[in-house]
């Protein structure tokens, strides 16, 4: 079963939805005129259809625009924004896979060979590909069982990485600032209501403040403060998933009030942390 919850406004609607039968895979349908989504990045890739409009967003190192019935690319980890590219904004749906998914619908592709893939264009135009994941998002919204549901959505999934995937080639070895980079990154993830300064994360990292902030906006392509409410936020949706509340989640993740919690959320997720919990139930 999926669970969803609506969110109207005056010109804007969101409709966040976990899908049940695919493991809690998350979907977002939504109409937006005046939303922006700041910089933030996903544990999931991003899959998304414009509908409706167009939408202007960044993500590998430039900006892009998406117009009507193109295929929204970002993969999982990568930086991105999001706003409208019209006067009428634009409306969209796109679901969060997670990268252990693909993986493992890869395994007998060629193009990715059972590897995480890497989508290196962020909009594409494959009217076919649309087409699929418009059926996709329906079958994920209606009462079908799960066999049905699955094979649309995998089918989906594996023409996208056939026709758009590659596989990502990742350095055999690192050097020593990446290792110390990593390392900060680790702790951020692990401790992210942590209230830590720049010159202690450049002491555990063993480099210097400015060495530290450059190498890790190279890295990750956020400043760690920046990433750091990242992390907060990504620890949030855990709690509550786990049914803690609101402001219990907005103090235990390290934000100063349920206010600050609020307004970081929908600027990343697109909606308040009240509607992402009434998906849930």
């Amino acid at each position: 079963m999926a669970e969803s919850v609506s969110r109207k406004g005056r010109q804007e609607q969101a409709n966040f939805m976990h899908v049940d039968d695919l493991g809690g895979l998350e979907v977002l349908q939504a109409t937006y005129r005046r939303q922006t989504f700041s910089r933030h990045s996903h544990e999931g890739f991003c899959v998304g259809v414009i509908d409706e409009g167009a939408q202007r967003f960044y993500r590998t190192g430039g900006e892009h625009v998406a117009p009507l019935g193109s295929v929204i690319l970002v993969n999982a980890d990568d930086i991105h924004t999001g706003s409208s590219a019209s006067e009428d904004g634009w409306s969209y749906q796109a679901m969060y896979p997670k990268p252990e998914l693909l993986a493992f619908l890869s395994r007998d592709l060629k193009t990715v060979a059972g590897a995480t893939p890497y989508f290196p264009n962020p909009v594409v135009q494959d009217a076919g590909l649309a087409g699929q994941l418009r059926l996709a998002f329906g079958m994920m919204r209606s009462n079908e069982n799960r066999l049905v549901k699955e094979t649309l959505v995998f089918s989906a999934l594996t023409w996208l990485m056939l026709r758009h995937g590659k596989s990502r080639i990742e350095p055999a070895t690192q050097s020593k600032a990446q290792s110390q980079i990593a390392r900060i990154k680790a702790f951020l993830d692990d401790f992210p209501e942590a209230n830590i300064s720049l010159l202690e994360l450049a002491e555990k990292a063993g480099l210097s403040p400015y060495y530290l902030l450059r190498q890790f906006q190279q890295a990750t392509g956020l400043p760690p403060h920046a990433y750091q409410i990242q992390a907060r936020l990504r620890k949030g949706r855990q709690l509550l998933k786990a049914g803690n509340g609101v402001l219990e989640t907005a103090l235990a993740c390290g934000f100063h009030d349920q206010s600050h919690f609020h307004r970081h959320f929908r600027k990343s997720i697109g909606v308040t942390p009240g509607d992402y919990v009434k998906s849930l139930r």
